[in-house]
């Protein structure tokens, strides 16, 4: 492959930057209305009425759908237990309340301000209800998750009480991790229209798919009457994985209302109806020996999940198979309060799981006067220990070699507020950071035209992360033809399905379907040459024919040759399509599938005003083939970003009487912008997996979040001497 890996401009770039890409909140349609959800005030109870008599006489006001008129729908089937599947909907069924900012009512209007003029003149009455509110309060009823495939609610290796009852150094410790919300650029948008009982959806979205089937078992259709559209979406994180409650209700307004309708959801309604990384309280039990060797590891996990449907984030997966312990032993339960369904975000599990493990690993280090680098090299995994099979590719030593090295690890002097500029205390911290290889089947078309250029189509996502780009580079190289002569195009259910962009698994997924979906269309065209008197390579075998620039040449005399547009102008100038599918086989069962990477992290502390600052990041990561050198640098970064973000600044501050948000905005919820931002350093391996996928590329939009927040917490621990065991590491823990 000769496109495949280069750092190739984003294809998609030239719209975005002058304004041509359409997100989902921009489709013009005829006769569109502006819709605006209600939210409920309170955490528990019932709504005794809602009186919309004045709303109803504004100008403007096309519908106002309440639970006492929206229409009747299929009751909502649960998941069997254990099962992955869409959270309970709020379809304004019931009267029912069960969290503060639950959707009980929708406004339509012919503009948005007369929409959210008339929505502020609803007069809802409530009979609250006891509420559960306050981590504190739900951890008195903790509940066991049903397990989920390769996400076990327990799981037990060896006897780890008793060989923790005879460690030679034993270590308990607790963390926690606040509630963070996801805030895309983009936030959540639909535009519903139907057609008869045809409805097409534009949704921001990360899963065409999985909405269509939502839609079409929410209103009782056939999956065929339902269409969904997403061309661009401006960030997702996880939190656009999921069909909400919104998608859903803009279909019935439109229905209601007689005419297309766009539901946009304003930034402070992010805080409630979409989901959020839940809050967790992790116990880490650590026993090894006076040589830093594991003997028992024992991690314990609470997390908030809602009344209204169940999410576990899985914080243990990471601690099941990073380290090589025989005996190990980590639960999962879960805290119901009166909030909104959790939900995906960025490394989920992993990265809240990543926080813990990874700080308790820097902890028995400074007890065993370990180099925290050499502990886990102690405890290195040469096989999964969890499913005792061999891992697919892994680099990790080479990882924490490449990156002790680049970020100058040896100049470290090991205790705690012994490297000082002035009055700025200067810390060095690490963590090790791995995110599972997923896959799923997907499948892809591709069509050549006469005029020797190729458009290619899967159902897939582009969240921002360059599968535009990547997709085309694999479809360029598969097909023979130039970057330039290539088209690739998603999102959209009229095309082959695809998998929801979520598990860092698009390019695992699609790209092999994409590849096989190209080859076989070149194969295709290169059998129509020869078999074709007129062309120079008739009679050969199809072995011998190579693509390349849009020619069709003989592999052993490349001056023997034609351009694919000839070879279609000869046949009547009739496309050649080929449509084809990929999917994953027994290597899952006989492969451990990871990505890992050594993350490590400078900080700069005043000794005064306990701020704390980050100079530089140095990351290594073995991920396989980068596809994109490019949009996939950019990945890394990105994610690093959010996990300096996660360390010292994302919380979502609630007021635990009502259970809302208090900062949900943009202004008081508080993200990395560029001045927080130091120097970030990034080396991709060149790492070869042949057991992953034909391409041998793993997922990487992921793991460049986890471990940073560990990295940062340990840096700050050996510039203050203070370990900070809560997120995020704000200046008042310091001072």
């Amino acid at each position: 492959m000769s496109v495949v890996g280069q750092g190739i401009d984003r294809t998609d770039g030239f719209l975005k930057v002058t304004g041509g890409a359409t997100y989902s909140a921009e489709h013009g349609l005829a006769r569109l209305a502006h819709a605006l959800m209600v939210l409920s005030t309170i955490p528990s109870g019932k709504i005794s009425s809602i009186d919309d008599i004045a709303a109803r006489a504004m100008r403007g006001v096309l519908a106002i759908m309440t639970p006492q008129n929206a229409a009747q729908l299929p009751p909502q089937k649960r998941p069997p237990p254990g099962a992955m599947g869409n959270p309970r909907l709020s379809l304004l069924q019931d009267n029912n309340v069960q969290y503060n900012g639950q959707p009980i009512a929708v406004v339509v209007a012919d503009t948005l301000e007369h929409a959210q003029d008339a929505a502020r003149q609803l007069r809802v009455h409530y009979v609250p209800a006891k509420a559960v509110l306050g981590f504190g309060e739900a951890k008195k009823h903790l509940r066991t998750p049903a397990s989920q495939p390769e996400r076990p609610a327990d799981t037990t290796r060896g006897n780890a009480a008793g060989n923790m009852a005879h460690a030679s150094i034993k270590q308990d410790t607790l963390y926690t991790t606040p509630i963070e919300n996801h805030n895309p650029m983009e936030p959540h948008a639909t535009i519903a229209a139907w057609d008869g009982d045809m409805l097409t959806l534009y949704d921001s979205t990360q899963n065409v798919s999985g909405v269509r089937k939502t839609a079409a078992k929410t209103f009782g259709i056939a999956p065929e009457k339902v269409r969904v559209v997403c061309p661009f979406v401006g960030g997702g994180f996880g939190c656009k994985g999921n069909t909400w409650s919104h998608v859903m209700l803009a279909a019935m307004a439109a229905k209601m209302a007689g005419c297309p309708v766009k539901l946009a959801i304003e930034r402070t309604q992010m805080f409630a109806p979409v989901g959020a990384r839940p809050m967790t309280e992790q116990r880490l039990r650590l026993g090894a020996a006076k040589n830093g060797k594991l003997g028992a590891v024992l991690h314990d996990t609470v997390s908030s999940t809602s009344f209204v449907d169940d999410f576990t984030e899985p914080c243990s997966a990471v601690t099941r198979t990073l380290y090589n312990t025989d005996t190990l032993h980590t639960t999962q339960r879960l805290a119901t309060m009166n909030l909104g369904v959790p939900t995906y975000m960025r490394a989920p599990g992993e990265a809240s799981g990543s926080f813990a493990l990874e700080s308790a690993l820097d902890e028995l280090a400074y007890a065993l006067k370990i180099d925290p680098v050499q502990l886990r090299l102690q405890n290195y995994a040469e096989t999964d220990p969890e499913k005792h099979l061999p891992f697919s590719s892994k680099s990790l030593r080479e990882c924490y070699e490449i990156g002790a090295q680049k970020f100058g690890w040896a100049r470290r002097s090991a205790a705690p507020r012994s490297m000082r500029d002035g009055s700025t205390l200067i810390g060095y911290g690490m963590a090790t950071a791995t995110y599972p290889a997923h896959r799923s089947p997907a499948k892809a078309s591709a069509i050549i035209h006469p005029d020797g250029s190729a458009v290619v189509r899967s159902g897939t996502h582009d969240l921002g992360t360059g599968t535009y780009t990547v997709m085309t580079q694999i479809a360029a190289d598969a097909l023979g033809l130039p970057v330039s002569k290539v088209r690739f195009e998603l999102g959209d259910t009229d095309m082959p399905a695809a998998p929801v962009s979520g598990g860092s698994q698009t390019v695992a997924s699609v790209g092999p379907a994409v590849y096989a979906a190209a080859t076989a269309a070149r194969t295709k065209l290169a059998a129509m040459a020869l078999a074709d008197e007129a062309s120079p390579l008739h009679g050969l075998r199809i072995d011998d024919i190579v693509a390349d620039n849009g020619w069709l040449m003989d592999r052993a005399k490349p001056q023997r040759r034609e351009p694919m547009a000839a070879v279609i102008a000869r046949h009547d100038g009739t496309p050649v399509q080929a449509d084809s599918e990929a999917a994953p086989g027994e290597e899952k069962r006989q492969f451990s599938m990871h990505s890992f990477g050594a993350v490590f992290v400078e900080v700069h502390v005043d000794a005064d005003l306990g701020t704390v600052r980050v100079p530089r990041v140095v990351a290594t990561y073995g991920v396989g083939k980068l596809m994109n050198e490019k949009t996939g640098r950019s990945q890394l970064m990105g994610g690093i970003v959010w996990g300096i973000g996660m360390g010292l600044m994302e919380k979502t501050e609630f007021d635990w009487r009502y259970g809302r948000a208090l900062n949900a905005n943009l202004a008081d919820y508080h993200v990395p912008v560029n001045a927080d931002i130091g120097s970030i350093d990034i080396t991709v391996l060149d790492e070869q997996d042949p057991h992953i996928n034909v391409l041998g590329a793993k997922g990487i939009g992921e793991i460049g979040i986890v471990g940073v927040a560990a990295a940062l917490a340990n840096a700050v621990y050996h510039a203050t001497g203070k370990r900070i065991r809560d997120l995020p590491i704000t200046l008042d823990k310091l001072v």
